[in-house]
């Protein structure tokens, strides 16, 4: 059996024990062992992080920016170093197979080299002589204290990625609401980002909590913006309340990603990027393909593939190298993926290969839920258009190109879309039409590096600049204008501002 830890949270660097009465379980994926215990933090708590949060902000935003730039290239590094013992932490507490949890802590990685170059992001604009005499100049400043509230499937990526190394580049402070089934990479990374990192105290805050004491985030007046990946009711609710209150948000929000498979595609390499995409991290994550838009004349071939690539893929415990797909994070999410997978049957989808009795030797304990694809889902069929968040392919059969893309921008959500082909015309067609907001071309997985923006659409995000690239600097400063005249003593006129502009006398 394995040892139950029970876990504190951590305010200005220093691990604290909850006064909550409620503490949540995290499992390790594999065994379905409980591993760990998190406290649900009490408001008392969660305010005090803020508190301490604004407390370190005047130091730090103050900091030489080329300094905070010295300290995200260490704490790079840092990371780097810890990359294998990150992954396999992830890799138990969430289910990901260890390439994918590599995968992880390495677009953890990405976005804080990215942040290396903040003193050159943050460079604002300016002109002389704007008008006789006067010069003005913009300036990006730090907010002040950034909230962060994280999903359960990217522990490394989307807390320590796409959320802190940005934030605190540009000189914010930040309180985290580590996700309470996979808290605990984001907890060793922060560890590490004091004990080796060496960051001032209170930079950064963490907290497990419900949802009640995660309100205080979005309501608080000296918490300036929230950042949030999770569910679009959520997303819609975070965003109009903080938003109320006066806070900038960014909501990266739920997703059903199609991709549209034409007759003249390389059929080997688009099943391959398929399975890859559909089926890594046991479909949860928000730029998998779980709907797959086929050309009526290859889908059977398309189909048979399929189902004999999905078949071969190795089921088993995350942390084992060999394995190819890992269990969901819990029972309660296998639960749902399988009611699902029921629905779809009940709704008259052909159910071509069956992942709900998929048992690995062993682990018997495990949350294992098996490749599964559906053929002829139709458009009004919900398994095809809402969220499942697990390894479902399902097929949906058009005549061609212009059918195809009708019913791909007639979902809600607009996170990813991908198209296959070797028409040059079509593609391009594709790139100019789709609601996509994050395209792939013969691509299975069409996420940006952290130079560009994670440029979701639709009910797939809420807000106005998305995470990352110079989208994510702008979200996490705010423009200062200045306007400057200097008067020489030895000037024989002096300058008069009026409303209609400045005007000699």
């Amino acid at each position: 059996m394995s040892v139950v830890r029970r876990m504190n949270y951590c305010i200005n660097g220093e691990w604290l024990e909850s006064n909550s009465s409620r503490y949540m379980p995290v499992t390790d994926s594999s065994t379905g062992e409980v591993i760990a215990e998190v406290p649900c933090c009490t408001e008392e708590e969660v305010e005090s992080a803020i508190e301490a949060a604004q407390a370190a902000f005047p130091a730090w935003s103050q900091m030489a920016v080329s300094k905070r730039a010295q300290y995200m290239f260490r704490w790079r590094n840092i990371l780097v170093e810890h990359l294998e013992e990150l992954a396999v932490l992830c890799a138990k507490e969430l289910g990901k197979n260890l390439n994918e949890a590599r995968g992880d802590v390495l677009k953890a990685i990405e976005p804080t080299e990215f942040a290396t170059s903040v003193p050159y992001t943050m460079q604002g604009s300016g002109g002389l002589q704007v008008t006789t005499g006067f010069d003005c100049a913009t300036y990006r400043v730090p907010l002040g204290v950034v909230a962060g509230i994280v999903p359960m499937n990217f522990p490394a990526m989307i807390p320590w990625g796409w959320m802190v190394p940005l934030a605190i580049a540009c000189g914010n402070t930040v309180v985290l609401k580590a996700n309470s089934q996979t808290p605990l990479t984001s907890m060793r990374i922060l560890e590490l980002f004091y004990e080796e990192g060496g960051f001032p105290k209170g930079v950064v805050n963490l907290v497990t909590c419900g949802r009640k004491e995660a309100e205080i985030m979005m309501t608080d007046e000296r918490v300036k913006a929230v950042t949030f990946v999770g569910t679009t009711d959520v997303g819609k609710h975070i965003y109009s309340v903080a938003a109320a209150h006066g806070k900038r948000v960014q909501a990266q929000c739920e997703a059903k990603n199609h991709a549209l498979l034409l007759e003249d595609a390389d059929l080997e390499s688009a099943a391959n990027a398929i399975v890859n995409s559909t089926y890594g991290c046991a479909g949860m994550r928000c730029m998998a393909l779980p709907v797959v838009v086929v050309q009526e004349s290859i889908a059977d071939r398309f189909v048979a593939l399929l189902k004999d690539k999905a078949q071969k893929l190795k089921v088993g415990c995350a942390y084992e190298e060999a394995t190819q797909l890992g269990p969901v994070v819990s029972a309660k999410h296998k639960e749902s993926v399988c009611r699902w997978i029921q629905t779809g049957v009940d709704e008259g989808a052909e159910l071509v290969l069956d992942g709900r009795n998929c048992v690995v030797s062993g682990y018997e304990n495990g949350y294992f839920v098996g490749p599964t694809i559906f053929d002829r889902v139709t458009p009004e069929m919900s398994v095809g258009n809402c969220e499942i968040f697990g390894p479902v392919t399902l097929i949906k059969r058009v005549k061609d190109f212009q059918e195809g893309l009708e019913i791909m921008n007639a979902n809600p959500f607009a996170n990813g879309s991908v198209i296959f082909t070797q028409s040059g015309y079509y593609a391009r067609e594709f790139e100019l039409r789709t609601d996509g907001g994050m395209v792939g071309i013969n691509v299975g997985i069409p996420v940006p590096t952290a130079y560009y923006p994670f440029s979701g659409n639709k009910d797939s995000f809420f807000g106005d600049q998305h995470v990352l690239g110079l989208d994510g600097v702008r979200f996490f400063t705010r423009a200062k204008t200045v306007t400057k005249h200097w008067y020489s003593e030895e000037s024989k006129y002096k300058k008069v501002d009026t409303w209609e502009g400045t005007v000699d006398r």
